[in-house]
């Protein structure tokens, strides 16, 4: 039985997906700050506009408007999109009262109401959605990543919606906000960044896509004004190895996370999300 699948928005990464990513999946997309995770999302929402398939895109890290001005500067009108209602951008950094589409406090519950909602909203069919990020909901508590990521595509997963959800981990801080999601994921596209020559390179790899025999390879990309993101080269000098955290820096992380969560102590949403 053949699987289908969606078009992610960029040929070549379709591709190395095995023709695009499985209908329904929850995939997680991993990385530095910087690294291209968002406009990779973009190219998902925008290549399902183009193929009359509506889109939900949650903003945690930047404004709706932000969004939008974004996406315009790759040549991709998401706010004749909004007009239409064609896209629903729920704005959850601003969360001003008076906007329909954000939300009321930043809790994973309040997020599954808000995309059910706007599910019902926008009708019958299959829906792209956007979680960008998903590190927003655990900052002060990293250690419940994979409880919230396991409730949120749980709620989620009746829906008829293929999910991106965006994380991050940063090093210098000794937090890794892709820890958690990565483990309930369906697929998970790994970004990350280096600087050579006083150069900044970005690279992708696919660490897992389940149902598909998919590349794994590590590939260099750029991302380009007025097209996005482009899948350059295979890079052949690195090895997987360069795209998982050192042993010392995950000890690290680990040792960090006992202590804040010692700290912390119990909170309320741990049971009621």
């Amino acid at each position: 039985m053949s699987t289908e699948r969606i078009s992610i928005g960029i040929p070549k990464l379709d591709e190395l997906i095995g023709g695009g990513i499985p209908r329904r999946f929850f995939v997680a997309i991993t990385g530095e700050p910087g690294t291209g995770k968002t406009i990779l999302c973009m190219h998902f929402i925008w290549a399902g506009l183009q193929n009359k398939e509506p889109g939900i895109y949650v903003t945690t890290e930047e404004s709706r408007d932000s969004i939008i001005r974004q996406a315009e500067a790759f040549g991709w009108n998401f706010l004749n999109a909004v007009s239409s209602e064609d896209l629903i951008i729920v704005d959850a950094l601003m969360r001003k009262k008076s906007d329909a589409w954000s939300l009321s406090k930043l809790t994973v519950k309040e997020l599954v109401n808000v995309i059910i909602r706007a599910k019902k909203r926008i009708g019958y069919g299959h829906v792209r959605v956007v979680i960008d990020s998903m590190s927003a909901f655990w900052l002060d508590k990293p250690a419940m990543a994979r409880r919230f990521s396991y409730y949120v595509k749980r709620a989620l997963s009746p829906w008829n919606m293929t999910v991106l959800a965006t994380s991050q981990y940063a090093i210098t801080t000794s937090d890794a906000f892709g820890f958690g999601i990565e483990h309930v994921a369906d697929g998970v596209i790994r970004f990350r960044r280096s600087v050579r020559d006083g150069v900044l390179r970005r690279f992708l790899i696919i660490e897992k896509m389940r149902q598909t025999n998919h590349n794994r390879q590590v590939w260099e990309i750029d991302i380009v004004e007025g097209r996005g993101l482009e899948i350059l080269r295979p890079i052949t000098t690195l090895s997987r190895e360069d795209f998982s955290l050192p042993e010392e820096v995950t000890q690290k992380i680990l040792e960090a996370r006992r202590k804040k969560e010692e700290a912390l102590g119990p909170t309320d949403e741990e049971t009621d999300y």
